[in-house]
């Protein structure tokens, strides 16, 4: 199965024990701190890895709970796949567990597991009572089914259980894609001694690799990935779903602060204004005034700015979603779709969450129709629904687009336009589109399969261009598949030799477990000079099967290292070369036969198969019984 990556997040009230279930669960310390020691707390976000099942990879972070580090506990869940919410089985929900299970449906988490903690402490009947109090306090959530897991992080009781829980759980994540443009959120930035500047985060989506050159957004400011590493282990790259920690070339640390975005595209916006969509917590709160000052976290950042409401003039506890504007004091890096919480900065209180309809806001006018306007953009803008028909039909020409999409004319061929210029879509032919992000998870399928290919078929030059076309036919349209080859070629990320397509690094070669032997078959073609055995013969008492000898043959003949005489006989090139060399010196310009077989001292059988070779290599010409060599 191919590799995935999560990120779980502990999340809960001070003192319920997050921090010593990450450690029963991973062996990891998660407070780093002096300050975290000494008060049993945690202040910043602790991360560690979780060993899993085959191809899953999973961090887990330790979110503070205290009230005060509230915000560091935002920055912590955001872009988490799963939450683990522990509750202490001798306290019960508490305050701060009721306003992270709020965050945590704001920022579109799905999916939660309950860890009861410290059961050693109560006995059966207490037991009972938190767990009832917990699901009271669930109700009406989306995590309102979550499983439930009795642990005791010291003695070790129920971690097996909840370990496999996860496992199972996670089967029913859908993992980030890796194949959008790379961006990671900074939640934390450090230096170390000769190494430089050092962020942390959890990538969003797409992929990083080493010598990559991003930029750190809003400011612009342009970098070299130097290093990678995940969990403290150096890695080649690190993708969608990933903790990583990433040595950065070309910036110092006072240039890169916390809520930063580290991205590989000149296509992410950078914005002082977003339309949202606001859900308010179910509890009361103090009404906020138009205007007001708050808070926003989205991704890792956290920005003052002031509410704009487009149908109200006091945003009140209600049920319904509220479609307004935030006017930011600082620019943000968002995109469509991400989620935020909002908090009052005064007194601090968290007011709701929701999602961002439009990166960057304009100036709108109180009223419905500006209400009307921000949902239509909520249900879809032009280039989303043209991303979607795209997603499904890989291929299409702006009819078909126009078609699918229900748009005007004028404003699919105006949002094509700005799409191709950013680099969202690729026009594969005239006026045929696709998405870049379906070329680029083609290129992925396709190196992959020459990957495999090549460890399968180590002595091929690669796959035929013919048959790898016709295998991704069945997927996306032939035309599209061969653009993006000429294109791979083109761009020197694939080769083509003859008729074959292959990995830019890869040669032919002996495979590793029957190489000695290979080249054992090999020496005997080469000591018997031009009077080879049949194939077959050379290859007789080795325990090399029939596929693996026709595809050794084939090798040897194709980098033409032997030739073929007749239709189960090689010869070595070196003995074709010494042959001629003495047909060379030993004949006239002009030879015959005679000639020939006084001068190699072979029998027919295998002269005149070789004179025959010497023709189809055009170093002889044959002209009646005799022959010409072409030069001399």
């Amino acid at each position: 199965m191919d590799d995935t990556y999560f990120t779980i997040g502990m999340a809960g009230h001070i003192d319920h024990g997050k921090t010593t279930l990450t450690k029963a669960l991973t062996d990891v310390d998660t407070d780093r701190l002096k300050e975290e020691k000494a008060r049993s707390i945690s202040i910043e976000l602790g991360y560690a890895p979780l060993q899993t099942e085959d191809g899953v990879h999973v961090s887990i972070i330790d979110v503070p709970g205290h009230e005060r580090f509230i915000r560091k506990m935002i920055a912590g869940v955001a872009g988490i796949d799963l939450v683990v919410l522990v509750i202490a089985a001798d306290e019960g929900v508490m305050p701060q567990t009721k306003e992270h299970l709020e965050i945590l449906q704001f920022l579109g988490v799905e999916h939660c597991i309950v860890a009861i903690t410290k059961k050693d402490r109560v006995d059966e009947e207490m037991l009972d009572i938190v767990t009832e109090d917990i699901k009271d306090g669930l109700e009406g959530t989306i995590f309102h089914d979550a499983p439930y897991v009795y642990v005791d992080s010291l003695s070790g009781n129920g971690i097996e259980k909840l370990k496999q829980t996860i496992f199972s759980a996670l089967k029913k994540v859908a993992f980030r894609d890796a194949f959008g443009s790379f961006r990671l959120p900074i939640d934390q930035v450090f230096t170390v001694q000769g190494q430089g500047t050092i962020v942390r985060g959890t990538i969003y989506e797409g992929i990083v690799q080493k010598g990559s050159q991003l930029r750190i957004l809003p400011e612009g400011n342009r970098v070299k990935v130097r290093q990678i590493q995940v969990h403290h282990e150096d890695q080649d790259q690190a993708r969608a779903g990933q903790r990583t920690a990433i040595n950065l070339g070309g910036v110092s640390k006072e240039e890169v602060s916390r809520g930063d975005v580290l991205v590989a595209s000149d296509h992410f916006l950078v914005t002082d204004t977003i339309d949202v969509a606001l859900k308010v917590i179910s509890d009361q709160f103090t009404p906020i005034k138009q205007r007001s000052p708050v808070k926003i976290h989205v991704g890792t950042s956290e920005v003052m700015g002031k509410i704009v409401l487009f149908d109200r003039n006091e945003l009140e506890q209600t049920n319904k979603e509220v479609l307004c504007q935030i006017r930011l004091d600082d620019e943000v890096v968002v995109r469509r779709g991400d989620r935020f919480i909002l908090r009052r900065p005064s007194p601090v209180e968290t007011i709701g969450g929701g999602l961002v309809i439009q990166p960057k806001g304009q100036k709108y006018r109180f009223g419905s129709e500006t209400i009307e306007m921000l949902r239509n953009k909520m249900e879809g803008t032009p280039e989303d629904l043209i991303a979607d028909v795209l997603t499904k039909y890989t291929l299409l020409d702006i009819k078909a687009i126009i078609k699918y999409t229900s748009l005007d004319e004028p404003v699919v061929k105006d949002t094509i336009k700005k799409a191709v210029e950013e680099g969202y879509l690729i026009e594969v032919s005239r006026q045929r589109y696709s998405l870049v992000k379906t070329f680029t998870r083609l290129k992925a399928e396709i190196t992959a399969k020459l990957k495999s290919y090549h460890e399968t078929y180590p002595m091929r030059f690669g796959i035929s261009k013919a048959e790898l076309v016709q295998s991704f036919s069945e997927i996306y349209p032939q035309s599209f598949v061969e653009f993006s080859l000429s294109t791979f070629y083109d761009r020197e990320e694939l080769k083509k030799v003859e008729q074959f397509v292959a990995l830019v690094s890869f040669q032919p070669h002996l495979p590793k477990q029957w190489k000695v032997r290979m080249e054992g078959i090999i020496a005997g073609v080469k000591q018997d000079g031009i009077a080879v055995k049949k194939w077959e013969e050379y290859v007789k008492g080795t325990p090399i099967s029939n596929n693996d000898s026709s595809e050794l043959a084939f090798y040897l003949a194709h980098t033409k290292q032997a030739y073929w005489i007749s239709d189960d006989m090689l010869i070595h090139h070196t003995a074709v070369e010494q042959a001629v060399s003495t047909l060379q010196k030993q004949t006239d310009h002009t030879f015959g036969l005679k000639e020939a077989k006084e001068a190699l001292n072979v029998s027919r059988k295998y002269l005149i198969p070789f004179l025959e070779l010497l023709d189809e290599l055009k170093l002889t010409n044959r002209i009646d019984d005799k022959r010409k060599w072409t030069s001399v």
